[in-house]
């Protein structure tokens, strides 16, 4: 249908105050030829009313209060009467009314279906989803939350409401405002996305609204790996027997290094993951916790000394726990000792036995990315960096290989 005029006004009902003098606020949607008038089942002082504003006049806690109660009705109105549009039929004022009426208080919104969503998650933990990956949906969900009262003064918002330009300004809000990296962003944006899918398939919203917008690629990094020379200073410094929790993060990261294992891994694999093979080789194997794909590797020698100078066999797990913040910051105290240039991250033990331990001593890149338990060997290629010393070494044996050719032409 044709739109020739669409309209939503609010006035005062001075006639009928109640018993503290306030005047109920009523609305009048018009819409082409028709009309449709509602309440909007508030109230004000009338002297505070601006009639050319439809809003109330001044900063008391009233004015701000009804105000924003009055943008998230005109949003209502606003999501009710585009639902309609979307629907390809005619409709009138009264159309509108009785749609934004009956959706109020029952519609499932944007932030409501954001926490119901959360509250499924976690009934998921120890399943397939983490208990430490909750956080990362509450930021979301609080990042999301201080966007639509900053950006539109209400504490909720309709899916009816949302259009791409929401998306985009959402964006910007995380990266701009926000400052948050790359990768933060892209994690923001794609829950947001799994929302409005859901919203989408559940019938809460009429239309997908992640239909023509893209989330920002992933930007490329170099993962990295500790040199041969800043691995051994780390490995031979010298720490007093008393700060034992800086020898707990040395000895945890050097695992790393030694096996392959992220942080969550290390300090959750226990004695029923190693097994021993037909030759007496000792064999460690475990599920991801980021994946659950199941990573094999054979432990070195030094890796298996690390796991006896921690046994314990009141404690179910190999290594003792260590919270994470705290091996973060003891680790950037091992660079200092240690003498390193670069930043000292724990991951960089599972970089390092990818490209030092194993790549440049010859091992497959096929059994390296087994090791690591990827489910993709491109994944692993980015991991095991090819080191100068790996390719002194592939161009020695090439030539050698290649020195008794004669060139025919």
């Amino acid at each position: 249908m044709k739109i020739e005029k669409f309209k939503v006004l609010l006035f005062l009902k001075k006639t009928e105050p109640d018993k503290s003098g306030k005047a109920p606020i009523m609305g009048r949607i018009t819409l082409n030829r028709t009309v449709a008038q509602f309440s909007t089942k508030l109230s004000c002082t009338p002297k505070l009313w601006n009639v050319r504003e439809n809003r109330l006049e001044g900063k008391s806690r009233e004015a701000v209060e009804t105000n924003a109660k009055i943008e998230k009705l005109l949003l209502a109105i606003h999501a009710a009467f585009n639902e309609l549009q979307e629907r390809k039929r005619d409709f009138g004022a009264a159309d509108v009314r009785n749609l934004f009426q009956g959706s109020m208080e029952t519609q499932m919104t944007l932030l409501r279906l954001f926490d119901r969503h959360i509250e499924e998650t976690r009934e998921r933990i120890g399943i397939d989803v983490c208990a430490s990956s909750m956080s990362t949906y509450h930021y979301a969900r609080k990042t999301l939350g201080e966007f639509v009262r900053k950006k539109y003064k209400v504490k909720d918002i309709a899916f009816g409401a949302l259009n791409e330009q929401f998306i985009r300004e959402y964006q910007s809000y995380i990266e701009v405002k926000c400052g948050y990296s790359n990768q933060t962003s892209r994690h923001h944006l794609a829950l947001l996305k799994r929302i409005c899918r859901i919203a989408y398939k559940e019938g809460f919203s009429e239309r997908y609204h992640f239909l023509h917008f893209k989330i920002p690629k992933q930007k490329e990094t170099t993962p990295k790996a500790l040199s041969r020379e800043d691995f051994e200073k780390l490995r031979d410094l010298e720490i007093p027997e008393k700060r034992r929790s800086l020898v707990l993060t040395r000895d945890l990261f050097l695992f790393a290094c030694y096996a392959g294992t992220a942080y969550a891994d290390t300090i959750s694999i226990t004695r029923e993951n190693l097994f021993t093979d037909d030759e007496g080789s000792l064999w460690l194997k475990y599920r991801r916790k980021k994946n659950e794909l199941t990573a094999r590797v054979k432990l070195l020698p030094e890796a298996i000394a690390l796991i006896e100078k921690y046994r314990d066999d009141l404690r179910e797990t190999l290594f003792p726990n260590q919270l994470y913040s705290t091996l973060r910051a003891n680790m950037k105290i091992l660079r200092v000792l240690a003498g390193l240039t670069t930043e000292l991250v724990y991951h960089m033990g599972r970089h390092s036995f990818a490209s030092l331990v194993t790549l440049e001593e010859g091992v497959p890149i096929e059994t390296i990315s087994k090791m690591l338990g990827h489910n993709n060997i491109k994944t692993t290629q980015i991991y095991a960096r090819v080191t100068p010393k790996k390719l002194f070494e592939d161009m020695d044996r090439f030539i050698e290989a290649t020195k008794d050719l004669e060139l025919v032409l």
